[in-house]
């Protein structure tokens, strides 16, 4: 009768196996903005310490010959990815909008050398979902870009769920 509990607790285990899990990642930059128009103090340079959380989700691999068996992603593919798409782009860059006049485009590459030009304002909601986009178009069949979540200060971040923007192309 033991033998029997053992048997069934294991067989629960293996179908809790195909179950959908997130995992996440977290990544740390420094990075300077300045916002083109803006009213506020954010007007001028000035730098972050962000934080960004990425998290996807998908089933694990079930395959005792893949070494990658009982992972939905290896974290180290995840890194390989975030790293150049994010962190190596705008970590120590000073980003800035398009709109800025050509003179001051001109001034801050001079001024700062890494200077990364973008086609948005660069507010942490506009960034959230830049990035977004260069992860996911990046994930492998089976994997989903579940959400990612940037903190620019220790106490103020933007969120982006795929969830929230898959019901934004049906409008």
């Amino acid at each position: 009768m033991a033998g029997m509990v053992n048997f069934v607790k294991l067989k629960n285990k293996t179908s809790q196996m195909n179950s959908i899990i997130r995992v996440t990642r977290e990544f740390t930059f420094e990075m300077a903005h300045v916002l083109w128009n803006y009213d506020g103090p954010c007007r001028n340079v000035h730098g972050h310490s962000y934080r960004l959380f990425v998290t996807i989700s998908g089933v694990p691999v079930n395959d005792n010959k893949n070494p990658k068996n009982g992972m939905v992603f290896d974290f180290a593919d995840l890194k390989a990815i975030v790293l150049k798409e994010i962190v190596g782009v705008f970590d120590h860059a000073v980003v800035v909008s398009r709109d800025f006049d050509r003179e001051k485009i001109a001034m801050f590459k001079e001024t700062f050398g890494n200077t990364v030009i973008v086609d948005y304002q660069p507010t942490c909601e506009n960034l959230v979902t830049d990035f977004a986009q260069r992860i996911r178009k990046l994930m492998p069949p089976g994997i989903r870009l579940h959400n990612l979540k940037l903190y620019e200060t220790a106490k103020s971040c933007a969120e982006w769920f795929a969830s929230d923007n898959e019901e934004l192309k049906y409008e």
